[in-house]
Parts: structure tokens; C-alpha cells; sequence
């Protein structure tokens, strides 16, 4: 075989090649530079997007009060590792809440504290639970909830904002861990 013909075979199952047009994007960058990180190429609706956030942001602070009055309230045998548990959930929960609303600001939106408005744009809920496994077991309903909602968030997303899909990736992963923490905590009460 000759070497033209490997070049030829190996460039028939090759992608097209890749270019780009560095002058393009040079004026394209100095056009709306008030829009910040989101240019010309950014494929999702902010709009859209910019709510999504909002809502995850209360949710996010919906589950960080929670588990500070589950922390607070948690009584009982083995309530000590409970509680400490409940605290790390409060902490990583404010956390994503932090990291969403700078999100916000980066997509030239403006994240909603609004205490009177939070629990309605909440997707999981503000249960304060009887006891120490009521209030696990709240804890869980809540981080599936948000498991299931970021996984939808991350699936309209998709390729048009990988910078705010990867964002609730991340986020997923922690959420889902707190959900393994509360079903362990429960050991097969349900």
C-alpha cells in the first residue's frame, strides 16, 4: 500500500476537518460586550434558563433551612450523627445556592431571595417532620425531588449551555449522595 493511499483511506473515515474563523470571533467578541460570558454562540433561551436557575436557587434554599431545623430538632438514640449529617447537608445545600445564584448574575439575571416567594419556585417542599425518622425520611423525599428535576434541567439543556449544565451535574452528584446518606440513615425502615 502506498502512502498516499493510507493519507486518502484514513482521511475518508475522518470528521470533517476542523476550522475556525479567529478573525470572526474576534468581532464577535467585541460586539455586545455588556452580555459578558454569553455570546453570539450561546444556544439556550437565557430567559428560560435564568428561571430554571431561579428555581433550583429556592429549592436549594428551601433544603438548606430545612436541614438547619432538622439539625436543630433532631432528638433521640442516635441523634447526635444524625444531626451532624443534617448540618453537612446544610452546608453543602447553601452551597449549591451560592454557586446557582452566581450562575444567575454570570447569565445576566438576578437571583430571587425573595423569602415570601421561595417556597412557591421550590420544587421540594418545607416539611419540619414529628421525629428523627420523619425528618429523614423528608430529607430523602426532597433530594429525590431535586435528583429528578436537575436530571430534566440537565436534559433541556443538553449542548445549548454545557457551562449551566454541568453546574446541575455537579450538583446532581451531591444530591444524590445526601439521598444514599438518608435511605442508609433509614436502614429499611420503609
Amino acid at each position: 500500500m502506498s502512502k498516499s493511499s493510507v493519507t486518502q483511506g484514513a482521511a475518508s473515515k475522518s470528521p470533517d476537518p476542523f476550522v475556525m474563523d479567529v478573525q470572526k470571533i474576534r468581532e464577535h467578541a467585541r460586539k455586545h460586550m455588556s452580555d459578558g460570558p454569553v455570546t453570539e454562540t450561546y444556544g439556550a433561551d437565557r430567559e428560560t434558563v435564568v428561571k430554571l436557575l431561579n428555581d433550583a436557587l429556592a429549592t436549594e434554599i428551601i433544603c438548606t433551612l430545612r436541614y438547619k431545623r432538622h439539625y436543630f430538632m433532631a432528638k433521640g438514640i442516635n441523634s447526635d450523627a444524625v444531626a451532624d449529617e443534617f448540618a453537612q447537608h446544610a452546608v453543602e445545600e447553601q452551597g449549591h445556592a451560592d454557586m446557582i445564584a452566581q450562575r444567575i448574575v454570570q447569565l445576566g439575571g438576578a437571583p430571587d431571595f425573595a423569602p415570601d416567594r421561595l417556597t412557591s419556585r421550590a420544587h421540594s417542599e418545607y416539611k419540619e417532620g414529628a421525629n428523627l425518622v420523619d425528618m429523614i425520611r423528608e430529607n430523602l423525599i426532597a433530594e429525590r425531588i431535586a435528583i429528578d428535576t436537575y436530571r430534566e434541567f440537565i436534559r433541556y439543556l443538553g449542548d445549548n449551555d454545557t457551562t449551566t449544565r454541568r453546574l446541575f451535574e455537579a450538583i446532581l452528584a451531591v444530591e444524590e449522595e445526601h439521598a444514599d446518606d438518608m435511605a442508609d440513615l433509614l436502614g429499611g425502615r420503609e
